[in-house]
C-alpha cells in the first residue's frame, strides 16, 4: 500500500462544484532521476541489498513501477511526465549512457520529458542515440536546434497528446544557461523562457488546445516567474533544483501545487526518492477549477516489482567488481547535501577540495575550487566503495591546473557565489583559500577578505600576483559561468579523474574524519 501524505491543506479548490463538462486528469511526474534505478539510501546514494530488506532503502525503478501502476488505477484519466536530467549520476550512465534510462522509461510508460542540462553532458550525439530508443516525444521550447543535425529532425518544441477524448498540449524547458552547465555545442542557441512558452501557448491555443502542460527543467524560482509572465499555462511541471514541494512534509520549499495567478507549478524533489501526484480538474472551457496532491515517498511500504528488479539486477552484472571494491573507510557521514554544498562550505567540498590540492601542490599550485554542482551525494559512516566516490564525483572530470592572477581569483569566486539565491551548482568550495561573502550584495559585490594559505599563515590576496590553481576541467572550460578562466595561462586539463583522486586521498587518510573548518563565511 502506497504512503500516502495527502492532507486537507493540499487541496487547492479555485471554484465551487464540478459541471458536466469538468475534465479531470492526473498528472504523475519525476525529475532529476539521474540514473538512481537501484534503491537509494537517506544520503542520495546508493543502498545495500541487506539495507533495503530491513527497510532502509528509497525508490528506485522497482518501486517508481508499482507506484506509476497503483496511480493509474486511482485514476480515469493520467499522464506520466518527466521534468529532466534523467542522465548521470552513478556507473549506469557512466556504462550505459542514455541507453538503460530509455529503456526503463518506456516500461514505466512516460508520455514526454523535457531535456534537462545533464542531457547535453556527452554531447547532442549521445541524446539523439537516447531520443531514437524512446517511444514518447523529447521538448525543448526555449532553444534554437535547427542548425544541430542531430536534433533537428527528432526534438520538438512542443506537442499534443490526447487523454479521455480531450487533447492536452505538452511544452519542454531548459536552463537558459545549459551552455555553461553542460555541452549542448555551438549549433545549440539557448532563449529566454518566458517568451519562449508564451509562442509555443499561443501555437497550441490557435490549433484549440486549451490545457497546457509545461515541462520545466529551470528551477522554481524561474518556473514562478514564467508562470507570471505568461498567460495560458495551466500546470508546471518542474525540475532542475531538486525542490520538494509539499504541503505535508517539513522543510519543503513551498506548497504543493504552488499557484501564481492561475497555473500550478509542482516538482518532487529528485533520484526517484518521491512520485509526484497532482490531480486536476478543468472546465470546459481548460481552466483549472481545482487541483490536490502531494509527493507520494518511494519508502519500504511501497512494493517492489519484481520483473523490473530483476532486469536491473541483470544490467548491473557489469558494474560490480567496479562499485563494489572498498577503497577507504570513514569516521562519519560525508555530508555532500545539496542544500548545503550549493550554499556554504560543506563536508565534501573540503574533501574534494583538499584531495585536488594535495595532488597537485608540489607542481606550484595554491588554490583548489570545486563547484557545488559537481557534488551529487554524501557517503555514509563505515566502509567506502568505489561505487560511492563515483556516485559523488559521477561526471569524468579531469583535474585541470593553470595559472591565473589575484583578480581573477577574486572575479571567480563572485562568480560563484552570484547565484546562490537559486542554489546554482557554481557555488565554490575551496581549499587553499579563505573568503567571506554577504548573499544580500549585488551580485558581482558580495565577496571580501579574500585570503591565501602561506605555509600554516594567511596572507591577503594580492589582485596583482599570479597564483597557481586547480579545479576540474568542466569549471576551468568556463562551465558554471566561470568563463574568467578560459584566458588563464600555463594551463593543463587532462590530469587524472577526479573521483579517483578522491578515492586515493580518502584512501591514504583512512579512516577519514569529515569536517568544516571556517573556509567560507557568510555575512
Amino acid at each position: 500500500m502506497l504512503k500516502r501524505l495527502f492532507a486537507s491543506g493540499a487541496v487547492l479548490a479555485l471554484s465551487t462544484g464540478a459541471g458536466f463538462a469538468d475534465y479531470t486528469l492526473t498528472i504523475l511526474h519525476t525529475n532529476d532521476f539521474h540514473s538512481r534505478f537501484e534503491p537509494i539510501s537517506k544520503y542520495d546514494s546508493g543502498c545495500s541489498e541487506a539495507d533495503n530488506q530491513e527497510g532502509k532503502c528509497f525508490g528506485g525503478s522497482s518501486r517508481l513501477m508499482t507506484a506509476v501502476n497503483e496511480a493509474r488505477a486511482r485514476s480515469n484519466n493520467s499522464i506520466l511526465v518527466d521534468g529532466g536530467d534523467q542522465f548521470q549520476g552513478t556507473l549506469f550512465y557512466t556504462y550505459y549512457k542514455g541507453a538503460f534510462a530509455a529503456e526503463m522509461m518506456n516500461k514505466l510508460g512516460y508520455d514526454a520529458m523535457t531535456v534537462g542540462n545533464h542531457e547535453f553532458d556527452d554531447g547532442p550525439e549521445v541524446l539523439r542515440g537516447f531520443m531514437d530508443s524512446v517511444e514518447f516525444p523529447v521538448l525543448m521550447s526555449n532553444a534554437d536546434f535547427s542548425g544541430e543535425p542531430n536534433l533537428s529532425d527528432k526534438l520538438v518544441k512542443s506537442t499534443v497528446i490526447e487523454r479521455g477524448g480531450e487533447t492536452l498540449g505538452l511544452i519542454g524547458l531548459t536552463p537558459v544557461d545549459t551552455d555553461e552547465l553542460s555541452s549542448p555545442g555551438r549549433n545549440v542557441i539557448f532563449t529566454d523562457p518566458s517568451g519562449a512558452v508564451q509562442a509555443e501557448v499561443d501555437k497550441l491555443s490557435a490549433e484549440g488546445v486549451n490545457k497546457i502542460i509545461v515541462l520545466s527543467h529551470s528551477g522554481y524560482v524561474v518556473d514562478q516567474r514564467v508562470a507570471a509572465q505568461t498567460t495560458g499555462v495551466d500546470v508546471i511541471v518542474g525540475g532542475h533544483d531538486h525542490s520538494l514541494l509539499s504541503n505535508t512534509i517539513e522543510g519543503a520549499k513551498g506548497p504543493y501545487p504552488t499557484m501564481v495567478n492561475d497555473t500550478a507549478i509542482v516538482q518532487a524533489y529528485a533520484y526517484g526518492r518521491f512520485l509526484g501526484e497532482l490531480n486536476v480538474t478543468f472546465d470546459d472551457a481548460g481552466k483549472v477549477i481545482e487541483a490536490v496532491g502531494e509527493p507520494i515517498i518511494m519508502d519500504a511500504t511501497v512494493t517492489e516489482d519484481e520483473a523490473t528488479k530483476a532486469r536491473i539486477g541483470e544490467a548491473a552484472g557489469p558494474l560490480e567488481e567496479i562499485r563494489n571494491k572498498v577503497v577507504a573507510e570513514t569516521a562519519d557521514a560525508i555530508n555532500g547535501d545539496r542544500d548545503s554544498c550549493r550554499a556554504i562550505e560543506c563536508q565534501m567540498g573540503n574533501l574534494v577540495a583538499d584531495a585536488m590540492l594535495d595532488r597537485v601542490r608540489d607542481q606550484g599550485i595554491q588554490i583548489a575550487i570545486q563547484n557545488g554542482g559537481g557534488l551529487r551525494a554524501s557517503i555514509d559512516a563505515g566502509p567506502v566503495t568505489m561505487g560511492e566516490v563515483l556516485t559523488v564525483l559521477p561526471f569524468q572530470n579531469t583535474l585541470s591546473t593553470f595559472f591565473v592572477t589575484g583578480q581573477v581569483v577574486i572575479d571567480a569566486l563572485e562568480n560563484g557565489v552570484s547565484q546562490i539565491e537559486e542554489g546554482a551548482g557554481r557555488f565554490p568550495q575551496v581549499a587553499g583559500l579563505r573568503f567571506t561573502f554577504d548573499a544580500t550584495g549585488e551580485p558581482g559585490a558580495r565577496v571580501a577578505d579574500v585570503m591565501v594559505a602561506d605555509g600554516m599563515d594567511w596572507k591577503p590576496i594580492d589582485p596583482a600576483a599570479t597564483y597557481g590553481m586547480v579545479s576540474n576541467n568542466f569549471v576551468r572550460n568556463g562551465g558554471d559561468g566561470y568563463k574568467m578562466f578560459l584566458t588563464a595561462t600555463n594551463v593543463y586539463d587532462f590530469g587524472p579523474d577526479l573521483a579517483d583522486v578522491t578515492a586515493e586521498y580518502l584512501a591514504d587518510r583512512s579512516p577519514y574524519t569529515p569536517f568544516v573548518g571556517g573556509r567560507i563565511a557568510a555575512k
